[in-house]
Formats: C-alpha cells, structure tokens, sequence
C-alpha cells in the first residue's frame, strides 16, 4: 500500500478502501459503494498497481457518458503525478485514425463503451496489452449493451486481464446481479452500505424525514373519472382474452410490446387490433392517474391538452377514443376549474414550504429536488425562485423527442457542467433534476435533498439518497401523497433495496465458497 501511496497527490485513501483495494489488485471485483464513498479512488489505486507490474500496458477506464468519463480523466489528472502515466480521453468526435494514434502512446484511456466498442468492431486496435478494464456504473453491464461487448473482447484478448466493476447499486434482481458478475467474469464482490462499520465514522449524521400530504377531494373526484374509463377498458382487456394479469404500468406495456409483435407478423385479427387501440388507452389514463396522484396539475393540463392536440390531428385512433369519453372530458373541465382558481397539487406547495424554512435556517443551503418528469421540473424550478434567497435552476439531461415528436428543451453537456460549477460556487444554491442528477456526475455536497415523489427503483433511490450526508450533516426529505400510488413505491423501493443486499451478499458468498472448494481440491 505504501508503494501506492507514494504516487497519490493530494490525497489518503480511508481503511475500507485500502481494504477493498486489496480484494482488486488479487481478483476481478464488483464493488458495491454508494455514492460520494470513493470509488474513483479505489479504481486509481488499482491503475497504478496495474501500471507498476505491468509498465508496457495500459488501462482502459469506461463511464456511459461523456461528461462521466471526463469527470474521472479529470479526478486522476489531478491526483496523479504528471510524469507518471499519460492520460487520454476518448470521444466519438475524435476521428478514428486520430483514435488509433492515441491508443498507442496514451497509459491510461477514458471512454464511453460505445466508443471503444466501434473502434474493436472496425479493427482499429485490440485490448491485447490493457491490464486493467474499469467499468463504472456496471449494473449496465447487461443484454447487448456495449459494456457487455467490450468486457466479452477484453477476457479474450487481454494477456493480464483484470477487470474492476463499480456500482452504487447494481439491481435487486439476483439473476441480473449474478448476469452482471457473469459478464465481467467477477471473482470477487465488496460491498459497503452507511451503515457499515468502517465506513460508518467518515460519514456524517443523515437526518431523514417522510411528509405526507393529504390528496385534496377535488383531485379525488377527477381520479374517480379517470378510474371508471380505466376500469372499462381492463374489463375490455380481459374480456377478449388478452390481459390475464393484474393491470399494472408494467403489464400493460408489455401486453402492448406482445400485441405489437403479433400485429407485426401479419396477423390482422378484429380482437387483436381492437386490443391494440384499448391497451394504447389504458396506458394512457395509467400516466394521466400518475401525473394526477405525484405530479403537478399544470403537468397533467400539459399531458391532456397534447392528447387532444393529437386527436385533431388524427395522429392515433386509441387517442381519438379516449377524448371522446364523457368522463375524460368532464374530468378536464374540473381540472381547468382548479387551474382557473390557481389550486395546485398539495406536494408542490408543502415542497415550498419546506425549501422557505430550510433556507431561513441556513444561509449557504444548497438544495437538490429530484423530480420524475421534466414538466413537473419546470414548474417546480418556477416556484422555488419566488423564495427570497432561493435562486434555483434546471438541471436536466439534453433535447430529446417527446411523445408529441417535438424536440424538448435540454441541457446540453457543455451547459450540464457549467450549471454544475455554479451551484459548486454558491451562485446556484437549488437544482430541480430529473434522472440526470442521479448517476455519476460530480455534484458538490448539498445539505438537503428532496425526493418529490418516490420511486420504485433501488437503484436510482440508492444514487439519489448518496447526495448528501457525506462531507458535512444531511437531510433527505420525501414526499408522498397519502392514499396514492406514491406509498406503494416508497415501499416497493423499500423492499428491492433490502432484497438487493440479500442478493449480492448471497452472490458474494457462493463465489468465496466456489475458492475455498477450488483451494480444497488443490490440497488433495
């Protein structure tokens, strides 16, 4: 370890990263941390002790986004000695014989796994002579995804392979956790949660809290309206013999998926195309139900106005039926009312109330929301700047198609990491993200992070939560609308982060039980 120290700048690695460390430099490993715990770190020590035993090669450092990988090129910049290894980072603007000039003299290469994977597809170099493959964000590690590929040509080209898998959270599923181990040809897992006792003391106090919200009778009475369109069109479903599960988001999208794929392979039957239009509006009224139970009523005005702006244009039959329906309609003049007499969803106004009193009690308060959708996003950002001392902003992922086919408005990376630099300073003190704030980029500390809704994922709950409580005291605050879908994902996340565990500590297990059989066999 000494001999690693010595090569670190400004920097001292915490016991349980030595000890976690020490696992890697022996074995491949899946390294389970939760956000801000130091995982760059571990992946630069193991760079240098690769770099040392084997000085002819390199090592190739994967993140799935540009901006993720240059935030890491940029952390072994700076706590790397200049003369030590050469740095490179890799884009796919970087022309292709620009890239293979590179790979050549750079030690170390940072990349997303799509680039690396073209340039192994075209042949412009092999992972022959990399001694180490570092894949962050690994529970992507899956299906066909380029990480998977990358990994696949690394164990068959590589003479001194090695490979270190990192993750806050890889899944509650143990047939993917044990796919993902798979793919990397993991020998070796180490997990650590704040809770573990030689992580426990480097962090400090979280202080969580659940508001709960009571769901106004007026939104009841359009959630009611809604109910009797769904609850006929399921009854619809099961009648012609297609639903036979309970109608969750999740069922209903793959009926669709298995209804499309029939559809596609010729077969024109009435019952199967009759299907195809009601579970197109099932799902529909499904989103309608969320954004109305978790969202905001402007985000739900928003929704409703583009399926009649669709209808008009004829754009979908589903979308034509559902406008039609007494209840759909009547159910939009009552929201209209409420928008009418500025009545808003309750989360959103306890949200400001919370925002208010937080920024009273400290000056230099630095606040993250996280929020599903980008409407919800834009309308929160709207509020929060009414509070005096607040100045919030946007921080989404860049432009992208929306249901209606118009490009929404984004971020683009340049701007992600501008805005990123600006809360680091204080001129921002509150960023309204959605998913974008979750994985990876390098967020400065916040001391209170605010959940608007919950979400059934432990994944993204997981990198969620880890944004604050790590340098200074934390307070991890979430919503949930009584009596609403929101309680049954602040649960069913509850529950995939305890199966999680089990999970991999069970995987971990059966893989120090498959050395100690190998070690035993050697003895006789």
């Amino acid at each position: 370890m000494e001999n690693i120290k010595k090569y670190l700048k400004d920097i001292e690695p915490r016991k349980y990263q030595q000890d976690v460390y020490d696992t890697c430099k022996e074995k491949n490993c899946l390294v389970v941390l939760p956000t801000g715990l130091g995982k760059t770190l571990i992946a630069l020590m193991l760079t240098i002790n690769r770099l040392i035993k084997y000085p002819e090669e390199r090592i190739l450092f994967l993140a799935p986004t540009r901006p993720l990988a240059e935030q890491h090129f940029n952390y072994f910049k700076k706590h790397l000695p200049e003369l030590f290894s050469s740095l490179e980072l890799f884009t796919g603007k970087t022309p292709a014989k620009k890239r293979m000039k590179i790979w050549r003299s750079a030690e170390i290469v940072f990349s997303t796994p799509q680039c690396i994977a073209n340039d192994l597809k075209n042949s412009i170099y092999t992972l022959e002579d990399v001694s180490l493959l570092i894949e962050d964000e690994c529970h992507r590690c899956i299906k066909n995804y380029s990480y998977t590929f990358v990994a696949r040509k690394y164990l068959e080209q590589a003479k001194h392979p090695r490979i270190l898998g990192l993750t806050a959270s890889p899944g509650h599923e143990q047939e993917k956790i044990r796919k993902i181990c798979e793919n990397l040809n993991i020998e070796a897992v180490e997990i650590r949660t704040r809770e573990s006792e030689d992580v426990k003391k480097y962090l400090q106090k979280l202080e969580f809290e659940i508001i709960k919200v009571e769901f106004p009778p007026e939104l009841k009475e359009i959630k009611g309206l809604f109910k009797k369109i769904f609850d006929r069109k399921i009854g619809e479903l099961k009648n012609r013999k297609l639903l036979f599960e309970r109608p969750t988001k999740k069922n209903l999208l793959s009926l669709q998926k298995k209804i499309t794929r029939v559809i596609a392979t010729g077969n024109k039957h009435f019952n199967v195309l009759a299907g195809a239009s009601v579970v197109a509006i099932t799902i529909k009224l499904q989103h309608a139900l969320e954004l109305l139970e978790t969202q905001t009523l402007s985000s739900l005005l928003s929704y409703i106005q583009n399926l009649f702006d669709q209808a008009k244009q004829g754009k979908s039959k589903a979308v034509k039926q559902l406008v039609k329906q007494k209840e759909f309609n009547l159910a939009h003049t009552k929201l209209l009312y409420l928008f009418a007499k500025k009545q808003e969803h309750p989360k959103l106004l306890k949200l400001k109330e919370i925002v208010e009193k937080e920024s009273k009690k400290n000056k230099k308060i630095k606040i993250i929301v996280f929020a599903q959708y980008r409407d919800t996003v834009t309308k929160i950002c709207k509020e929060l700047n009414s509070i005096p001392r607040i100045n919030a902003r946007v921080f989404v992922g860049q432009a992208k198609k929306s249901r209606m086919g118009k490009e929404e408005t984004g971020l683009s990376q340049k701007e992600q990491r501008e805005l990123i630099r600006e809360f680091s300073l204080g001129k921002v003190n509150c960023l309204v993200c959605t998913s974008i704030g979750e994985e990876g980029l390098d967020i400065p500390e916040v001391s209170t992070v605010i959940f608007y809704e919950p979400i059934p994922s432990a994944i993204r709950q997981i990198q969620r939560r880890g944004r604050t409580a790590r340098l200074q005291k934390g307070k991890l605050i979430i919503l949930i609308t009584k009596g609403t879908r929101d309680e049954a994902y602040y649960w069913a996340a509850f529950h995939k982060e305890k199966k999680m565990y089990k999970a991999i500590n069970h995987i971990k297990e059966n893989l120090e039980n498959k050395k100690t059989a190998g070690k035993q066999k050697t003895l006789f």
